[in-house]
């Protein structure tokens, strides 16, 4: 930021010290021009130094020793090219000087010449008779010299100029970029030490104070989704010791009752079996609800307008190969999902609500975007209901029924990712219900 602000100071003044150069040297020109034209001599001079024609100067002195007032350096120049010097200093002839004596009348030209000595001067040839040009001239040192001081004065206010420019662009670039350098300390720290509790202050409203704001916010929400990972794998873990414990419980019976050739009683060594088969479609259940819930954030299906009326017939199908007795009453509603989750939430709900319902009798309603699962069991406590969509939460009138405590999570999940809600409640005459509300539409869009 300061290479460029110093970069564009100095473009800037360059260009304002070449125009004022190229002004001042128009104008300098322009004085020098009209003070060459106020050069007049007498004409019998001019008579005189034609008939007298000499070539070299001489020295006619000045108004204060009593010579002629038009004492200047000036000369006659006829057509072919003689010079007739009137003045104290003889100017070389030039071919302008020629083409001016031979246009008549009125023609004059203003050139840059030179003096016998290589003087540069300003020379103004002026036809003054058929033949005849009047040359007078002028140094232009002076006008060279103003030139070269002003070419001194404008690079030094160019470079001062870019100087303070490069400081004040310092300046402001190291205010300017302060908070980005925060910011840049904090990602440095982060990825260094992992720690995501840092927080940057934030400071107004401008841009870096968005990013900074933002930045807060996307660190929040990578410690929650890390307290989340963390809470999943400690439950997770707790909730698989109890069948891996159980499962090697059993097989260990098993095993010693053969090493030792000491067999379990056939009926015992059933049950024992079917107790083992229990516990590894319990474990299989477990871990596919796991797996479910782990790659939810991660790994979402195309969501797609389907017609949810659709889905949950499909889930309903499902549940009554399952032994469920599901009545359905279902109006046409369609909405933008994965029919995946979708059906998947829908099947816990039929299976969570058949699991206490006598005979496994479940309503299934679908209104207006609103499906609606109702069980006829003996309903949930007051005090249980905030918690019944936590990961592996079960109440203890569930707690010794086939379950992993995730399914409601897991609708929880499938109903967020669509835009929807979901809530569970006692319902009026007893038994629990429970209330999906998805945005969607009566038609589809296409």
């Amino acid at each position: 930021m300061t290479i460029l602000v110093a970069a564009a100071v100095a473009i800037a003044v360059a260009i304002s010290a070449v125009g004022c150069w190229y002004i001042v040297r128009r104008e300098l020109s322009y004085q020098l021009n009209e003070s060459l034209k106020q050069i007049h001599p007498p004409w019998k001079a001019m008579n005189d130094a034609a008939r007298h024609c000499s070539d070299q100067p001489v020295d006619t002195g000045g108004p204060g020793d009593g010579g002629p007032a038009w004492a200047e350096p000036m000369q006659l120049v006829l057509a072919n090219g003689t010079r007739c010097v009137m003045g104290n200093t003889a100017i070389k002839v030039t071919p302008h000087d020629k083409t001016i004596a031979t246009s008549y009348p009125n023609s004059q030209e203003f050139y840059d010449g030179y003096y016998d000595d290589g003087t540069p001067v300003r020379v103004l040839a002026t036809n003054v008779d058929k033949g005849a040009a009047l040359v007078v001239a002028r140094p232009l040192a002076e006008l060279n010299g103003t030139l070269r001081n002003l070419v001194l004065m404008l690079a030094g206010v160019a470079a001062l100029g870019v100087l303070v420019a490069a400081g004040a662009g310092l300046l402001v670039s190291r205010t300017a970029l302060r908070p980005v350098g925060r910011l840049t300390k904090a990602v440095e720290h982060i990825a260094r030490t992992e720690d995501l509790n840092t927080r940057i202050p934030v400071r107004g409203n401008d841009e870096i104070a968005r990013l900074s704001a933002s930045f807060n916010a996307m660190t929040t929400a990578l410690t929650g989704s890390r307290e989340r990972q963390q809470q999943l794998v400690a439950d997770a873990g707790h909730e698989l010791r109890t069948p891996l414990t159980t499962l090697r419980t059993n097989i260990d019976l098993l095993l010693r009752s053969e090493q030792t050739g000491r067999s379990l009683d056939p009926g015992a060594k059933q049950r024992l079996l079917v107790n083992v088969k229990a516990q590894f479609a319990e474990l299989s259940t477990l871990v596919g609800d796991l797996l479910q819930l782990a790659r939810g954030d991660t790994d979402h299906e195309p969501h797609i307008e389907l017609e949810f009326s659709n889905v949950v017939r499909a889930a309903a199908e499902r549940a009554q190969l399952r032994g469920a007795a599901v009545a359905t009453d279902l109006a046409p509603w369609y909405v933008v999902g994965g029919p995946a989750s979708l059906e998947r939430a829908v099947l816990n709900l039929i299976d969570n609500a058949a699991k206490f319902s006598p005979d496994g009798e479940v309503q299934v309603t679908l209104r207006q975007g609103e499906l609606t699962v109702r069980d006829h069991g003996p309903g949930i406590p007051e005090e249980d209901l905030p918690h019944v969509f936590e990961r592996f939460w079960r109440s203890p009138a569930a707690r010794g029924l086939p379950g992993s405590g995730l399914g409601l999570a897991i609708v929880a999940q499938a109903v967020a990712e669509t835009g929807g809600k979901v809530r569970l409640e006692n319902a009026p005459g007893g038994g629990a219900i429970a209330i999906v509300e998805l945005p969607g539409n009566l038609t589809p869009h296409s």
